[in-house]
């Protein structure tokens, strides 16, 4: 399936792309803070400086193609219209089918950039995303689209419109093959989760309930065929370990006993990771951010530690005030974040630099202007 509109270029034209400028130092693979545009950076990272397939996960948050102007007032809170003692952050006026070409010229280079165990989210809003998502099929493979996930972004509205009220957008998340990196993802369970789950209390007052100590599938010479304290498991059926093991169960007090004589294996709550991450994902906007459509850090977090490893490179091209940076530093990876923005930049420097974990005394980044006006600077954070 295909988007067809009038300025779509192909592949090769775009992956063709020559940019006019250049970094202002080296890139040397440390974490790297870009100021300038994306399209020519990544066009630099991947033909001048060897970057295909180094990236584990891409998180981007594009404009929307909303026409409006984002701004960062005086007291550092992100406003949508600027007043005349406001700094203009970004503009968002690249529209129709200009946008839809903006965008995808972008995701083609990140999937060259992209790992063959790399992942890419995009989190977009619901009045151009469904576009996106027929544009990133075409890119990635509908076959790699993994999630179109609701991110709650904000309390209920009463919105005067003649419709319902919004209070999400969402992420479509991808990977470059079948096989991404997938540290598999649990929510905590909550008081009605256990109430509802584990509905029974031992001795000691933890909640447990009971599963079958027997799966589908008769083994006739094997072990789990056999039998436990003198019972065979039901026809077609056979134990889920040996007897032997089923027997140091019973022992340790993990095995619950019917009144028929029925055994069953006690699984508790406290043992458990919780529940396995859905859809659904309420990571609230900040009520005062320092800066327009910034990003809640847990969210990124979330992200990062799903679909990378430790010392993985994430790269966010969109990365604004650096959320996606400070998350990747936070868990040990190693990143590149680009922007434009002179304030979204500035405002990312000085997270970066403020941050207090320990850990992190001696990590540095490398500041690199693509208009060649600024020097390297190694950065302690």
């Amino acid at each position: 399936m295909e988007l067809i509109f009038s300025n779509k270029k192909t592949e090769k034209e775009i992956l063709k792309f020559s940019p006019t400028s250049h970094f202002s130092v080296p890139f040397e693979n440390n974490n790297s803070l870009i100021q300038g545009d994306n399209l020519s950076a990544l066009s630099i990272l991947l033909n001048e400086y060897n970057m295909a397939k180094k990236i584990d996960l891409i998180y981007i948050d594009p404009p929307f193609a909303t026409n409006g102007t984002f701004s960062v007032g005086k007291n550092r809170t992100s406003t949508i219209s600027a007043s005349s003692e406001d700094e203009v952050a970004y503009t968002d006026t690249i529209l129709g089918e200009e946008f839809l070409e903006f965008l995808r010229e972008r995701l083609i280079f990140a999937r060259e950039l992209l790992s063959d165990y790399g992942s890419i989210y995009l989190h977009i809003d619901y009045k151009i995303g469904h576009y996106i998502k027929i544009i990133m099929d075409e890119i990635f493979g509908s076959e790699n689209f993994r999630n179109d996930i609701t991110r709650i972004k904000c309390n209920p509205k009463n919105f005067s419109r003649k419709a319902y009220g919004n209070i999400k957008d969402l992420i479509l998340f991808y990977s470059k093959s079948k096989n991404p990196i997938w540290n598999e993802p649990f929510e905590s369970y909550s008081k009605e989760d256990i109430s509802r789950l584990y509905k029974k209390t031992d001795e000691n007052g933890r909640a447990y309930t009971t599963v079958p100590l027997h799966a589908p599938g008769e083994t006739k010479d094997g072990v789990t065929g056999g039998e436990f304290k003198g019972i065979k498991p039901p026809k077609g059926r056979h134990w889920r370990t040996s007897p032997e093991e089923l027997e140091k169960l019973d022992s340790q007090g993990l095995i619950e006993w019917s009144v028929n004589g029925v055994p069953r294996r006690k699984i508790f709550a406290d043992e458990q990771k919780g529940k396995k991450m859905q859809d659904i994902w309420d990571f609230k906007d900040y009520q005062y951010p320092v800066y327009p459509t910034e990003k809640n850090i847990d969210l990124l977090k979330h992200i990062v530690a799903t679909s990378s490893r430790e010392n993985s490179i994430v790269m966010d091209f969109f990365c604004g005030s650096g959320t996606t940076l400070c998350a990747a530093q936070e868990l040990g990876r190693k990143w590149i974040g680009i922007d434009q923005s002179e304030q979204a930049i500035r405002i990312a420097k000085e997270k970066l630099e403020n941050m207090q974990n320990s850990l992190f005394s001696e990590k540095k980044f490398d500041f690199i202007d693509l208009e060649g006006k600024n020097t390297k600077s190694k950065i302690a954070i």
